[in-house]
């Protein structure tokens, strides 16, 4: 986040703050020209933008704070201030993210919480998807990578979503589906059979590498995924949905940390 380098920097030096913030929105809108046609044409990080029934975090006030704290604190509440303003002007506020036709989740979105979580039955099943902030990738060379990162470690080409989908039969036993959901694609890393009456301490087998399947038994787990809505349609929007969460989300953190410093 931009406000961690900040605070790294002298709190006079308020310049590279702008300089950051507008680099984390940028990489926000990159997941590009792969899913606009599947996002119908949007793009960005639109803090605000959100599904009916998610509240709005982006209306918080920048009005310059009064305080009597010794100056470490006011210099610190001001860098927190200024990151609020910019987060805030960087993103555009006017575009409402809309549920696609057809989508055929309901989404549970709990302000404060960094995944979303998507149900739905279908057949007698139940089927429920955890959705994780998404990995971005721009094409950068500081994309993606932390300060003290090997100059020699592998990065990611593309943007991606984690997810984790779980198909529970009405008899309790679920099979759980680790994947990673790029813009045309749904890649599966692993699959285990939970079954009730399985202690989780114990080490229970969970089959083999997914990778190390037959090609026809993977080529049918895919289309076992497809056909209950875990398809590209599907997470090419859930994709955009939590870049937007990511923007409510990090101005409700500062909004947090504000309060805590003025306290």
């Amino acid at each position: 986040m931009a406000f961690r380098a900040v605070i790294r920097k002298s709190a006079s030096t308020l310049a590279p703050l702008v300089g950051r913030a507008v680099s984390r929105v940028e990489a926000r809108r990159s997941f590009g020209s792969a899913i606009l046609t599947a996002a119908g044409g949007r793009r960005g990080c639109i803090c605000g933008r959100g599904h009916a029934g998610v509240s709005h975090l982006c209306g918080y006030s920048t009005a310059p704070v009064v305080s009597n704290k010794p100056a470490a604190g006011e210099s610190l509440l001001r860098i927190i201030e200024d990151e609020i303003k910019t987060s805030q002007e960087t993103d555009d506020h006017d575009q409402v993210e809309d549920v696609p036709a057809g989508f055929p989740f309901e989404i549970e979105d709990k302000l404060g919480q960094q995944t979303l979580t998507l149900t739905r039955q279908y057949e007698g099943e139940h089927v429920k998807v955890e959705v994780h902030m998404p990995d971005l990738v721009t094409g950068e060379e500081n994309d993606v990578r932390d300060d003290d990162d090997d100059d020699d470690t592998e990065r990611p080409t593309q943007s991606s979503l984690p997810l984790v989908v779980t198909v529970t039969k009405k008899s309790g036993t679920s099979l759980e589906f680790s994947c990673v959901a790029f813009a045309d694609e749904i890649a599966i890393d692993s699959l285990s059979v939970k079954k009730p009456e399985n202690n989780s301490e114990e080490m229970v087998y969970d089959g083999p590498n997914f990778h190390d399947l037959d090609e026809n038994l993977k080529n049918a787990f895919h289309k076992y995924l497809d056909i209950r809505g875990i398809k590209p349609s599907t997470t090419n929007f859930l994709h955009e949905y939590m870049i937007n969460k990511d923007c409510r989300e990090y101005l409700g953190w500062l909004n947090d940390l504000r309060k805590f410093v003025q306290a």
